[in-house]
């Protein structure tokens, strides 16, 4: 916002403003003014993801339950990671959603294949409340950081495999496996 350099002082009656004194004891109130409006200015930059302070970029995606940003990485990546999970947070937990997920974690192309639809009465899938989840890289999160932020994304009543470079690393041999034989054998 442009004000004029002595906006307070300016607004002095007459008589005081020709006071040498009095101009300069105003002026030490303006310089404290001027820093809090300075601060009031730029409120609005604190919530633009492209312009903000690194932690205050990390906040704005903690205020969204995004706690998987990870400081050491670039600030142009956590701000795009950030930006994005914002336009993303209406898909979440949906198909559409989890592929733009995973493609912003790890960089590549996802594929999520589910078992939900609309089916006709009595027609309905043994377990439509499963996914697959492929992609070709964890990207920049380890498995087990990609795998924390699936964990995390998905409906709770949702149960999902997880593959990343074509090897599943949800759930491993021995973990989680009952059902996924009768899943296999239905598909």
């Amino acid at each position: 916002m442009s004000r004029r350099p002595d906006w307070l002082v300016h607004q002095l009656p007459v008589g005081m403003a020709e006071d040498d004194f009095l101009r300069r004891f105003v002026s030490i109130f303006q310089e404290l003014g001027d820093t809090v409006l300075n601060q009031v200015d730029n409120l609005p930059h604190l919530f633009d993801v492209t312009v903000a302070p690194p932690g205050m970029v990390r906040a704005l995606g903690r205020w969204v339950g995004l706690d998987w940003v990870d400081p050491s990485l670039p600030d142009g990546l956590q701000r795009r990671i950030v930006g994005e999970y914002f336009s993303l947070l209406q898909w979440r937990g949906t198909k559409r959603g989890m592929e733009q997920l995973l493609e912003l974690v790890s960089g590549w192309p996802a594929i999520v294949e589910d078992g939900g639809g609309i089916f006709p009465e009595g027609e309905t899938p043994p377990d439509t409340a499963h996914v697959r989840l492929f992609v070709e890289s964890s990207g920049w999160a380890t498995e087990a950081d990609l795998l924390r932020i699936v964990k995390a994304e998905l409906p709770a009543s949702v149960t999902f495999e997880l593959y990343v470079g074509g090897e599943r690393i949800w759930p491993m041999a021995g973990e989680g496996d009952t059902g996924l034989a009768e899943l296999a054998a239905v598909s």
